[in-house]
Parts: structure tokens; C-alpha cells; sequence
């Protein structure tokens, strides 16, 4: 499959159907999928789409979404208006903070500058709400942008950064639910529906949140003999953060272009699966025990389902033509249960965000009310009050009171109306989709909607739930979401919440006092949770393996068929109890639970001893990928004391402290062929636990490049891994000074960046290393391979004593990196790809120029047989001019060809680099939405 930058992988990985968030179909977050029709053009610009639809407007309105008057055209006249561009920077907070301080100091003078029609231009607007201010929105319309240069130099840093993931095109209100989560560096985190990734990366951001400044500290501890030990190396984190992210989506397509998105940011804590968000199956962790499994629980999930979308209006125009009641009412049951299948995930105490693009109540407080229900109601779920939090962001409450449009457009306020009218065998609508009973006592109001009038942006939904305690899902044909002729019940008090009833109800005497003998509490609790048999849930069973017939079954459809808004919902099959991962009646993988924790980490596992109920309708596991899905990858850790590991280790003088236990390859056979990848410890002991459990767990991605094979020819002590740009920041602080190179002048930096391959060597007194300032004599005495290259601001520089009293500040650097050098036998290199060259460039120097490559551009050419000796070293000499090699007795014509093709190889691995294949159009203002189809 073509992955070049011209090629046919466009964004989304798909072909035709334009199923992005929001797009046509209606359906959101659809991926790709090819299409066997001719692939016409036929788009309009935002201005020639009609926007009039008379069911959309007639139902909002007649919901009061917002009051009558001024504000109701408001709204509806900025659904209309296309949507502002927005951005946020992305990585660490320093290097956040540093870039945005070069583009609003170096482009923001300039633009205001222009006057457009005699009138200033608006500059981007920092978001209020966001924090550190680290996200921008834009107005300037795209005809405006284009038309005056400041502009179009400000556009090309935007793509330039973007394109190295220091800067994220992302929709204003998209930046929210990441925020509400409240993740900390130590918190397990789920996002179930991921793609496109924009979320995501947020994640991965906040669990590394901090974790610079920790890990300074924690090598400053081990360089002051503060840590010794080398046998504490494999458990201790050293300031990294001990979370994780887990980024799933249904569509394989789609969990690649996320991986795309996540792996710019390096996260040594990232996994990316490949399943549906309604059955996600459960995670195991290793156990010392085969007959108590333990699984993981999450701190923190995010839930941002597949929706209609209508609240995208905005960017995806077409909307308006094809909006539909159907939509939210196909969509619901889907949301339904991925929202039940994450509170069953969810660690007692732990947080779920539920967030959608739509306006409609039936897939948002409904979806919410109804999740709830089936979990046991408010003494099992709370939900959060947020209206102290992201201060500055405008927003409205929670509906408490809503009515649902029928698919013929009739609108009923009250399921008994409903049920009066819509027959049973056709209609979708059930109890769930109307507002709870009074009785139910749910908050709704403590639910937030952000509307496109009020701040300028798309519209959208956001609540924040917390678990109480452990759960167990009420059977979906049981439920108000599944069940016409479901009833309000109060539900039964459980576990503490029961033993303190109990103990109310008796006036809490003592066993004496009452007479007639008070319970203890250790009976109580065994009453209250005898009955609490573990049940195993279907998507564990099946990885498992286990026979079909042995797990409950429920009858549901699957969530793509949820998807198709024409297929009426199949009758459930049986009305037994159903597992978790399946809308049933168990907590994850078992109800008794454990607030131990695994390897150190804060994860909550339970403990599981499966006794699955026979079923006799559930149909053979189907399997959704056919013969041109690609093979799923694999995962093998490797020993530490593998002879490349410990090879490795010598060459680059590596601190005995770093934990070589989380180096990992992605083969089958587990040889490293090419690559040597490095993930955290919570992230091993998953892969390794869940990689041969039965059919697989399906994983997308995991790990951080760290080090590629290089063809070094044969050389002597040459260590032929280099290290990768990817992983050096985990790694640069443990290898030690025989492998380190310091630089501090911005000439020299330039001259690298500029160069690739500029030659070390030459005639006496002429050698190239002479012209490469501050580290052309180290680099001179430095063995063949790869070396860590420290650049140095200049106040690094002075406080270390390097450089002279004569060195100017504007002569140094205002900020300090680390980039990977490859030092060759006659050559030097920095192992960057082309993009990140220029993008440094660019950000460092302020230039735009063409890089300029010294290597052979075709391979040496070497003949064999009479004659070839003089052709041979002919040739020779002419490429030892090039590479700077020379001698009294000419080139050695091994020579050459060896650093010809050593050459050649990392010119090839750059062009290798995977780069996202959208950059440039994400960062295009106003041209790419943020999960839509181009």
C-alpha cells in the first residue's frame, strides 16, 4: 500500500463515502470505506450550500433550545456562518510556551500592520478558557489570508509546525472534555471512540504533564550518587509519569489515522486498539495466580461517541440538507451502550466524560438519563457540578425537560403519547429517549451545552460523570433504553449504601438495645452482596477464548448497524441476564473487586473467577476483518540481556540505572530486524499479558521508536543501532559523555541543519571538521556511530564555562534541544527528517531555504574483472573529493564504497520517516475540519 505524500492514502485512510464527524450520511466518525462509483467532484463552497431544513429548525425551536428573540436568530443566523479556524500547541508546556511565544512575537507585529477595505485586520484571539493560553482562535477570512504576505508567511509557520506536531488544528469546543477529565500523571485513561486523535494528544499532554521538570530533578539525584542501586532501575520511573493512555477506535482505518496524530508526541505511555467502544473488552494485567485473572480499571475514560453531529453545522454545511429525526434516534442505543460499557470500565471514584457534536437531547441528557438508569441509578452515578471549572468558557445547563421528534416529523413531549401513536413493530422510540421520572432525581441541569452564538464556535455537550461504587449493568431488555414497558422503580439499595439503611431503619441500636438482635456488619455485607457472582463479559470470553455458548448473550445489534438510520432495531432474542461488555448484568470481567494495585502503579484491578451462564442464541463469533485488512501487529519485549540490548548499552556507556527491561520489538519472531521500540512498564505488562489471549486483543500501536539498525560495513566497534530523534528525550539523559557532543553557537547549528553530510575530514590543515565551530575537534576525535549532539542556550553555556568572555548573546541560542548525530567515518549527520530540518529553520533562524545534501546522489560504481582495478580507483577518488577522504596513497577504493552505502542507508531511513500525510491541509486555514474527509 502506497503511504507517499502524493499517494492514495488521503485523510481518513479511506476512499469515497464522506463519513467524517459529522458528514454526509450522517454518519460520524464512519472512516473510510472505498466506493465503487466515480469519484466526482462535485463539492460547493460553504457560501453556495443551502441552509434550510424545516424539520432541523421547526424542532429546535419548539424545544426552546434558546429563548425567543435576539438571542434564538442569534443562534441560528451562527450555525449559518462558517466556522473560525482554531489551534492549540502542543507537546510539553515548555515547548508550548516557546512556540507560541516565536509566532506572536515574530508574525503578530507584522499583521497588525494591514489594513484590509481601509480597516485593521483582527489578530488571532487567545481562548480565555483555555489554559496557559495555549490555543488560538482566527477570523480573517481565507481570501484576506491569502492576499497580503505577512499572512502567508504566519500560514506557512503554521504548517511548518504542524507538520512536526508542535501545533494542533483543532475546533474550540473539541478542546474541552480532554480538560473536564481532571487527568493527573499517575491516572490510567481510556478514550474509546478516538479517531481523529485531536483528544487524544491532549491526553497524552496532561499525563505528561510535568514531567520535565521531575525528571531534571531525578537524573540531578542519580549525578549527585543520590541513586545507586542498579537493582531499583527496573521499578523506579526516574519523574516519568506512570499513566496511561489506552486511544481506541472501531475502524481500523481511522486507529491508524490516529496513530498518526498520537505518535508525534513520543508518549512512551500510549496504546492504540482496534474495537468496537460497546463490547471493549476487558484489559488484563499480569497475575500470579492463572485462576484469579486480574483486569485493569480505569481512572479516567472519555467517552466522545459517534453522533449526528448537527452541532457541526458550521464545517460540515451539509447538515442542513440531510438532517434528519431518524438520525439521533438510530444513534442512540449505540451511545447508550458505550457510555454503560465505560462506567463498567470506570475504578470506584474514577471519572467519565460523555460528550457529543449534536444539539439533540435524545443523543445527549437521554443517552446520560438512561446510562444511569441502567447502572443502578444516582446512588451508583453522580453527576458533576463543572460550572466552577474552565472559568471563561460560556455555557449553558442541562435540558431537565425535552421532547423527541418521530421519524414522520410529529414531535411528542411524553413516552405515553408516544407509545399512544408509534407502533410497537416499527418505531425506535422507547421510555429512555423522554426526560427521567421525578423520582429517578437526576441533576440533569449539571450537564453543560456550549452554543455557536455564544463564543463564537461549533455547538456541543459535555458531562461529567463519577462512579460511587462498583456496578452491575441492568439487562438491556430490562432497561428504559431497551424495554417498552419499562416501569420506574426505586432501585434497591446495595452493599454500604444498604447496611446503612438497615442500620437507619433500626434507629441505630445495638444488638441489645433493639432486642430483637441487630445484624452485625459482616453479615449484612454478606447478605447484601452474596448474590454477586461474577459473570464473564463476551468480548473477554471471545479473546479468551471461550465457546460462544458459554457466555449470556442479549441479542444487539451490532454498532455499525446502530450506524444506518434505515434498518429498524432487531428484537432481542432472550431476556436472560447479559455480560458487561455487552450490556449485562457484571461489573467488568467480575464483581468482586480489589483496590490492590499492580507493579506499583495506580490502576485498580478485580479479580475474576468466571462462571459464565449457558445461552443458547448467541451466533458464532463473527469476525470483521476480511482478506485486505492488514495483518495485526505484534508485539515482543525483549531480554535485558539480549546481546543487542547489552551491546547497546556499552556503546553508548549507558547509567546501569536505566531500565532495559522496556525495549520491545514489533515482529512475530521478536528478533530485532530494524527497530528497537521502548514503552513504559504498565504498558509492557499489558501487552505482555493480553497478546496471546485466545483470538487477540487487537493492538494498533504501542511503544516509542528508539533505536534503527544502521548498515555500518563491517566496521570494528561500531554499535550499528542509532538512536531515533523519537525516543532521545527518554533516553539522552542516561548515556554518558563518551557518546555526547556540545554545541552553542547559532552559525554551527545552522550549518547542520542547512547541511546534511557535511565531511570531517581533508588535506592537513584543510579538514572539514576546522568549519564546524565548537564541536568540529570533538567531533574529530570521535569513533564512527551514533552520538548524542546537546545544543546549549547561551545561558547553559556560560553557567557551564563553555565558550569565550567575547561570546555574544545574539551569537547563542535562547533555548537548549537534543538531536541525534551520526557521526561517519569521513562525515557528519543529523539524524532529522527534512520536514523537521525546515521546520527548525524556520522557527530558529526565520529562513526558508533549500537544504543541500553532499552525499553520492547514485551508488559508487565498482567493477570486477581485467581492467577494473584502474576504473575502480578512478572512481574512488572522484567520491573521496566528495566525502573529503584523502591520502597519500589515494582513496582505499573498500573505503569509500563502505561510507558511500553507509550514506545511502540513512538517506533511504529519512525518507522513511513517517510524517502525517495531512499536515499541511490540517493546518490550511479554514480549508480541513478537524475529523471530516477532504
Amino acid at each position: 500500500m502506497s503511504r507517499g505524500r502524493g499517494g492514495k492514502r488521503g485523510r481518513g485512510g479511506g476512499g469515497g463515502g464522506n463519513r467524517g464527524r459529522g458528514g454526509n450520511n450522517n454518519r460520524s466518525r464512519g472512516g473510510g470505506g472505498s466506493s465503487d462509483k466515480p469519484n466526482y467532484d462535485n463539492r460547493q463552497s460553504f457560501d453556495q450550500v443551502p441552509k434550510q431544513n424545516e424539520k432541523f429548525e421547526r424542532y429546535y425551536n419548539s424545544l426552546d433550545l434558546v429563548p425567543a428573540g435576539p438571542e434564538r436568530e442569534a443562534f441560528w443566523a451562527a450555525l449559518r456562518r462558517e466556522l473560525p479556524n482554531a489551534f492549540r500547541f502542543c507537546g510539553s508546556k515548555g515547548n508550548a510556551l516557546s512556540v507560541r511565544k516565536n509566532l506572536t512575537e515574530r508574525f503578530f507585529p507584522m499583521i497588525e500592520q494591514i489594513k484590509h477595505n481601509g480597516e485593521p485586520v483582527e489578530l488571532p484571539r487567545s481562548m480565555p478558557w483555555y489554559p496557559e493560553g495555549l490555543a488560538y482562535s482566527m477570523t480573517t477570512p481565507k481570501n484576506v489570508v491569502r492576499k497580503y504576505e505577512p499572512f502567508k508567511e504566519f500560514q506557512k509557520f503554521l504548517v511548518s509546525e504542524t507538520g512536526v506536531g508542535n501545533i494542533s488544528r483543532q475546533e474550540q469546543v473539541s478542546m474541552i472534555p480532554p480538560l473536564l477529565l481532571d487527568v493527573q500523571p499517575h491516572h490510567t485513561v481510556l478514550d474509546l471512540c478516538a479517531a481523529p486523535g485531536s483528544k487524544s494528544a491532549q491526553l497524552v499532554e496532561l499525563i505528561h504533564a510535568g514531567e520535565e521538570e521531575r525528571v531534571e530533578m531525578a537524573l540531578k539525584s542519580v549525578q549527585n550518587g543520590e541513586r545507586q542501586t542498579a537493582e531499583s532501575g527496573e521499578d523506579e520511573e526516574y519523574g516519568r509519569s506512570t499513566g496511561l493512555l489506552v486511544a481506541n477506535d472501531v475502524n481500523y482505518q481511522r486507529a491508524q489515522m490516529l496513530v498518526h496524530q498520537v505518535k508525534r508526541l513520543n508518549s512512551p505511555n500510549l496504546v492504540v486498539t482496534n474495537h468496537d467502544a460497546t463490547m471493549f473488552p476487558s484489559i488484563e494485567l499480569p497475575s500470579t495466580n492463572p485462576r484469579q485473572p486480574k483486569y485493569l480499571k480505569f481512572d479516567r475514560i472519555l467517552a466522545d461517541v459517534p453522533c449526528s453531529g448537527d452541532g457541526t453545522t458550521r464545517k460540515n454545511p451539509n447538515i442542513w440538507k440531510d438532517w434528519s429525526p431518524q438520525n439521533a434516534l438510530g444513534l442512540y442505543i449505540t451511545q447508550v451502550r458505550i457510555l454503560v460499557r465505560s462506567l463498567q470500565m470506570l475504578k470506584a471514584g474514577g471519572r467519565v466524560v460523555y460528550s457529543t457534536c449534536s444539539l439533540n437531547p435524545l443523543e445527549n441528557e437521554a443517552v446520560v438519563s438512561s446510562a444511569i438508569e441502567r447502572c443502578g441509578g444516582m446512588q451508583k452515578i453522580d453527576i458533576i457540578d463543572c460550572s466552577d471549572q474552565s472559568p471563561g468558557l460560556k455555557r449553558v445547563q442541562g435540558r431537565t425537560d425535552w421532547s423527541i421528534m418521530a421519524r414522520s416529523g410529529s414531535i411528542y413531549e411524553s413516552w405515553a403519547e408516544a407509545r399512544q401513536f408509534e407502533p410497537a413493530e416499527t418505531s425506535r422510540i422507547v421510555p429512555g429517549m423522554f426526560p427521567p421520572e421525578e423520582g429517578e432525581k437526576m441533576p440533569l441541569e449539571r450537564c453543560i451545552r456550549v452554543f455557536p452564538h455564544q463564543q463564537d464556535t461549533g455547538g456541543f455537550f459535555i458531562t461529567v460523570l463519577e462512579k460511587k461504587s462498583e456496578l452491575k449493568a441492568k439487562p438491556e431488555p430490562e432497561s428504559k433504553c431497551g424495554s417498552r414497558d419499562w416501569v420506574f422503580q426505586e432501585p434497591q439499595l446495595t452493599g454500604e449504601a444498604a447496611i446503612m439503611a438497615e442500620l437507619a431503619a433500626n434507629g441505630g441500636k445495638s444488638e441489645e438495645e433493639h432486642g430483637m438482635g441487630l445484624k452485625s456488619l459482616e453479615k449484612l455485607s454478606e447478605e447484601h452482596h452474596g448474590d454477586e457472582k461474577p459473570v464473564l463479559d463476551e468480548a473477554t470470553a471471545l479473546i479468551q477464548g471461550v465457546a460462544a455458548e458459554e457466555v449470556m448473550a442479549n441479542g444487539k445489534r451490532k454498532a455499525e448497524d446502530a450506524l444506518d438510520a434505515d434498518v429498524e432495531p432487531k428484537k432481542p432474542k432472550v431476556d436472560t441476564e447479559v455480560p458487561p461488555a455487552t450490556h449485562g448484568h457484571s461489573t467488568d470481567a467480575g464483581a468482586a473487586t480489589s483496590n490492590s494495585t499492580t507493579n506499583g502503579d495506580s490502576s485498580t484491578v478485580i479479580n475474576s473467577d468466571p462462571t459464565p451462564n449457558p445461552v443458547t442464541s448467541l451466533p458464532p463469533p463473527r469476525s470483521r476483518r476480511n482478506q485486505n485488512d492488514p495483518i495485526e501487529e505484534s508485539f515482543k519485549y525483549l531480554p535485558p540481556t539480549h546481546p543487542e540490548l547489552l551491546s547497546i548499552a556499552q556503546f553508548y556507556a549507558l547509567s546501569p540505572l536505566f531500565p532495559t527491561s522496556r525495549f520491545l520489538v514489533r515482529n512475530p519472531a521478536g528478533d530485532p530486524v530494524k527497530g528497537i521500540y521502548y514503552s513504559s512498564r504498565l504498558v509492557r505488562d499489558i501487552l505482555n499479558a493480553n497478546t496471546n489471549r485466545g483470538q487477540g486483543f487487537k493492538f494498533v500501536h504501542a511503544g516509542v521508536k528508539m533505536f534503527m539498525k544502521q548498515d555500518v560495513q563491517g566496521q570494528e566497534g561500531v554499535c550499528r543501532w542509532r538512536i531515533q530523534s523519537e525516543g532521545l528525550g527518554i533516553l539522552e539523559g542516561w548515556v554518558g559523555d563518551s557518546r555526547v557532543v556540545r554545541l552553542w553557537k547559532r552559525g554551527t547549528l545552522r550549518r547542520l541543519l542547512v547541511e546534511m553530510f557535511p565531511k570531517v575530514g581533508g588535506e592537513d590543515g584543510q579538514e572539514g571538521w576546522r568549519g564546524l565551530g565548537e564541536i568540529g575537534e570533538r567531533v574529530s576525535q570521535m569513533s564512527m556511530g551514533c552520538c548524542v549532539l546537546r545544543v546549549l542556550s547561551h545561558k547553559a553555556a556560560q553557567e557551564a564555562g563553555l565558550g569565550g568572555e567575547d561570546d555574544k548573546a545574539e551569537d547563542g541560542l535562547e533555548e537548549g534541544l537534543t538531536l541525534p548525530l551520526w557521526r561517519s567515518m569521513h562525515s557528519l549527520n543529523l539524524m532529522l527528517p527534512k520536514e523537521e530540518r525546515k521546520a527548525m529553520l524556520l522557527r530558529i533562524f526565520n529562513e526558508d531555504v533549500e537544504l543541500i545534501n553532499n552525499t553520492i546522489k547514485a551508488d559508487f560504481p565498482k567493477r570486477e574483472g581485467p581492467g577494473a582495478a584502474a576504473f575502480n580507483e578512478r572512481n574512488a577518488k572522484a567520491a573521496a573529493a566528495r566525502l573529503g577522504i584523502a591520502s597519500e596513497t589515494g582513496a582505499d577504493v573498500e573505503e569509500v564504497q563502505a561510507e558511500v552505502e553507509a550514506e545511502k542507508d540513512m538517506v533511504e531511513d529519512e525518507v522513511e520517516v513517517d510524517v502525517p500525510v495531512s499536515a499541511q491541509e490540517d493546518a490550511e486555514m479554514g480549508d480541513v475540519a478537524e475529523g471530516t474527509l477532504t
